[in-house]
């Protein structure tokens, strides 16, 4: 059972039994967070059977696929801080997975991605439409979810959810004219991700009834480390095996959505730089047209190489530090420990 409980997915993936709970204090909360993640993944279960026969299907198929349950896991190791992953903690983490599921199911539409978490993408099976009927079934499905915790969960929610659409949106429309790319593109990860896992961080405390004052500091952490997840992505994007991540390298710039890496080799002036951003607009307007996506492969290599995406790591490490500054207010002992090797841990996903 052990080997195949959602825990074990998220150590394989971002490390954590080795790295997250490595030290002693910390290695004893696995068990008790393994053990939340099972009961999350039984209420996301319960909770994705829909009695009509095509959402039943949909709602569940990317769920099935598989998924780190990065958000749960959070959610259950703040939860140390109060009484542990009480019911209403679970419940929470599981409204909040409903959520970014949902959202995967939206994004994939707009990306126009072909494949998610290994298999093809649900508009590739069902089509746009139900797609995305799909995912504001889920999104209902957290919110009714929330609103059993009471208004300050239907809160947490609804202002999450808030963001989420705005990342959305300012990711779609991009940066004006007068906006900084670079810090436009940070505050969209911020929306986009790194307020979902705030979320998470912060509800673990308040559904388990923690101390109220450590609520503002996990906030803070769940976003910056949310940030530096997202800027890991766009390194690893670039370089990924389509067989363990599910998707093409550099799927985002060849959809014409750009990532860190690329926004700041926009900001190099040499030669080589800027040929070597003309070449992938070039090839991003060239595959909007209907050509091979294969085209950009020689340039995301390059690009892959560049000291743009070296900055990016760097970025991403910088994120991290001032997530786990952010931690500060918490007590000495086993959950701040392992809160400061999950802020490490995605930011340097390399073993």
């Amino acid at each position: 059972m052990a080997g195949s409980i959602p825990g074990s997915r998220v150590a394989r993936k971002l490390g954590l039994t080795d790295r997250v709970f490595a030290g002693v204090r910390s290695r004893r909360l696995l068990s008790t967070v393994e053990k939340g993640l099972i009961a999350v993944d039984a209420t996301l279960e319960k909770e994705l059977r829909v009695t009509d026969a095509l959402a039943d299907a949909t709602s569940r198929y990317l769920f099935d696929a598989g998924g780190k349950r990065v958000r749960p896991m959070l959610a259950l190791l703040t939860a140390q801080l109060g009484d542990g992953a009480t019911s209403d903690v679970v419940q929470a983490a599981t409204a909040l997975e409903l959520t970014h599921l949902g959202s995967l199911y939206h994004d994939d539409v707009m990306d126009e991605a072909d494949r998610r978490r290994g298999v093809p993408s649900a508009h590739a099976v069902w089509g746009n439409n139900v797609a995305i009927l799909t995912g504001d079934l889920l999104f209902s499905r957290a919110s009714q979810i929330m609103s059993r915790l009471g208004d300050r969960a239907t809160r947490i929610q609804a202002d999450t959810f808030e963001r989420l659409v705005l990342g959305q949106m300012h990711e779609t429309v991009g940066a004006q004219p007068g906006d900084d790319p670079v810090a436009f593109y940070l505050q969209v990860l911020a929306d986009k991700t790194g307020s979902l896992i705030a979320a998470a961080a912060q509800s673990g405390v308040i559904f388990s009834g923690g101390d109220p004052a450590f609520e503002e500091p996990m906030v803070v952490f769940g976003e910056k480390a949310g940030v530096a997840f997202q800027l890991l992505d766009d390194v690893i994007d670039l370089s990924a095996d389509p067989n363990e991540t599910g998707k093409v390298p550099g799927t985002d710039l060849r959809a014409g959505v750009p990532t860190m890496p690329f926004l700041l080799l926009g900001e190099q002036s040499d030669a080589a730089s800027r040929a070597l951003r003309d070449r992938i607009d070039d090839g991003v307007r060239l595959i909007a047209d209907g050509a091979d996506p294969a085209i950009l492969d020689v340039a995301l290599t390059e690009l892959r190489d560049h000291p743009a995406t070296q900055q990016t790591l760097d970025l991403a490490h910088t994120w991290s530090g001032e997530a786990i500054a952010a931690l500060a207010p918490l007590p000495d002992g086993p959950v701040r420990e392992a809160l400061t090797r999950f802020a490490e841990a995605v930011a340097d996903r390399s073993s």
